[in-house]
């Protein structure tokens, strides 16, 4: 009997017509879950040697790894595994590889980020729903160029985001990394986080989700940015305390947000956040794109066939 690999949460079905799957014909047997992991059946899970799980979709908790006593090995798209019971993997011997090595979020993320700081900063959201009401809105709106932007965590992301920022829209960038984190060495200007946020006009955070950076933005924080500057999240919702963001995007200091990320997925749908109308909310679609998906499945593939032959690199396991 061939080893089954079950793919979770490809609910656009853009893994499974991935045509890397072939290579794997007569050595794996695969299957594609359309409901969550915890609507399974023990059937369905009884046999799964290996899973691939859609970034963190799915979390794999106790629970499920009891339900899956084959389970050998995870490959988990994208360079985390927060939504991942790690001990519970520990405990049943599963492997967990991490794809590392996507290129392609570094395009789609901050694509997103300029998408919503121009929308912002040009009050699209806010033309729109007049337009569409059949008003004639009186929209005054603000031009990126000159316009400092303060950059939050600068690695693979920030330092993609301070490029386009600075070639293309010829803005000020200026950047805060948590001390001890493994920002990239380049020539963007260090500030202290009080000093970066009361002088940026627009802030983007691509922090990395940690024990440190969870709540940093809190009321205090949001209290000393620049009045009428832009909040740009497209990283972690826990970074930035909701209920004091709403706070502060009624009542000042900020004039708008750029929302794809929350503390809780999916928003609820009776958030105070709905219905703000200086917010653009995006449903975590930073990294949803097609070419994201392609090389997802490509370096799953890679992944899979290096592990039935014994030389997947300790490198793109999860200890690592």
């Amino acid at each position: 009997m061939k080893p089954i690999l079950l793919v979770l949460d490809d609910w656009e079905g853009n893994i499974a017509a991935n045509p890397c799957w072939k290579e794997l014909e007569g050595k794996v047997e695969i299957r594609f879950l359309s409901k969550p992991i915890a609507s399974a059946t023990d059937a369905e899970l009884a046999d799964v040697t290996f899973l691939m799980a859609l970034r963190e979709r799915t979390a794999l908790t106790k629970e499920a790894f009891s339900r899956l006593p084959k389970l050998k090995l995870i490959l988990q798209t994208g360079g985390h595994a927060y939504h991942i019971d790690q001990k519970s993997a520990q405990e049943h011997n599963v492997i967990i590889a991490l794809g590392r090595r996507v290129k392609a979020p570094l395009i789609a993320v901050p694509e997103l980020v300029f998408a919503m700081m121009l929308g912002l900063m040009h009050k699209v959201p806010m033309a729109l729903q007049a337009m569409h009401k059949g008003e004639w809105p009186l929209v005054t709106g603000r031009t990126l160029n000159g316009r400092r932007l303060g950059i939050l965590g600068i690695g693979r992301h920030g330092t993609r985001v301070a490029h386009i920022a600075k070639t293309a829209f010829n803005m000020e960038v200026v950047a805060w990394a948590r001390p001890g984190s493994q920002a990239i060495n380049n020539d963007i200007p260090r500030l202290p986080l009080e000093k970066l946020l009361s002088t940026s006009d627009v802030v983007s955070i691509h922090l990395r989700l940690s024990p440190e950076s969870t709540g940093l933005i809190n009321a205090e924080k949001l209290q000393m940015m620049k009045q009428g500057s832009v909040l740009i999240n497209t990283s972690r919702g826990a970074i930035v305390n909701e209920d004091a963001l709403i706070n502060a995007l009624k009542n000042g200091p900020i004039a708008s947000a750029g929302l794809d990320v929350y503390t809780h997925e999916p928003l609820a749908a009776d958030s105070p956040l709905r219905k703000l109308d200086n917010v653009i909310l995006t449903p975590h679609i930073g990294w949803t794109v097609e070419e994201v998906f392609a090389e997802f499945a490509q370096i799953a593939c890679i992944q899979l066939h290096q592990y039935l032959q014994g030389n997947l690199p300790e490198t793109e396991l999860l200890s690592k």
